[in-house]
């Protein structure tokens, strides 16, 4: 089960880390409508995506408060209810998809390190 939850947060990670850089580096590239009419909006997420990539992993990995990994997953968990919202509000309801899909594995952290599945395995 560990290891299952290292690689969604992971995966998580570096999916949320790659989209906020993209959102702050390079939003002009960005094909979605709402990046051009919310540039501010863009940049808030962007750093909020890059919060919850380091977040979800480098607590757990230095073994330094790895409650705070919990956190960060709520905090994913709070981000793409947002992001549903934001999304069936303008009418694209049909791309919610992927925040569903990303919002079921930070429930899935949320479980999994709630249950006391320890960050890695005593020797």
């Amino acid at each position: 089960m560990n290891t299952i939850l290292w690689i969604v947060q992971v995966f998580l990670a570096v999916t949320f880390i790659w989209a906020g850089t993209m959102k702050l580096f390079q939003s002009d590239e960005l094909p979605w409508p709402w990046v051009k009419e919310n540039p501010e909006l863009v940049t808030i997420s962007g750093i909020f995506d890059v919060l919850a990539g380091i977040g979800l992993t480098l607590p757990s990995l230095l073994r330094i408060q790895p409650k705070l990994t919990i956190y960060a997953a709520y905090g994913t968990v709070a981000l793409m209810v947002s992001a549903i919202v934001f999304h069936i509000m303008r009418g694209e309801g049909n791309q919610i998809g992927f925040n569903i899909f990303i919002l079921a594995s930070a429930v899935f952290i949320v479980w999994g390190r709630l249950k006391k599945v320890p960050i890695k395995p005593k020797p």
